[in-house]
């Protein structure tokens, strides 16, 4: 599958690219992983937003890209790595991520990078270079480890 990607500060957004964001997260994070949390966390605003679209248009991809400060004191992130239902096991989730690294980078420095990976994805996110410190833990009720990329 092709994907093209853009990136977009919170108000470089419009409001259907907004509309498709929220969606996306609340379809995969709220619905289909039954875990209702706070989605709106104060931080869109402040971060950079990585959208894929397939070919016909529709959003199958998307990552939010803090700058240092935000969710950690010492490193930028990459938050909320998201891939559609029906784009999965396509072979998205290495360009998303390799891209994500990329414009975070070209945003907001060279630096090492932080996040926190749903435990059964430590291996995808070792793959990628990033190794997993401390111990795990339960975020919103789904057990996750925290990551950083040298």
């Amino acid at each position: 599958m092709d994907i093209n990607f853009t990136c977009l500060s919170f108000k470089q957004l419009n409001l259907q690219q907004l509309y498709e964001l929220l969606a996306l997260r609340i379809e995969v994070f709220v619905v289909e992983q039954n875990c209702p949390y706070q989605d709106l966390d104060e931080k869109d605003q402040q971060s950079m937003h990585l959208l894929g679209y397939s070919s016909e248009g529709a959003l199958v991809a998307y990552t939010r890209l803090l700058p240092k400060g935000i969710s950690y004191e010492d490193y930028p992130s990459i938050g909320r790595v998201v891939i559609a239902k029906k784009a999965r096991g396509k072979g998205l989730g290495r360009p998303l991520m390799l891209k994500s690294i990329e414009v975070l980078q070209e945003h907001f420095g060279k630096s090492s990078i932080k996040l926190s990976a749903q435990s059964h994805l430590q291996k995808y996110y070792q793959s990628l270079g990033f190794e997993p410190v401390g111990d795990g833990y339960l975020e919103d009720g789904i057990p996750h480890i925290a990551m950083i990329r040298a």
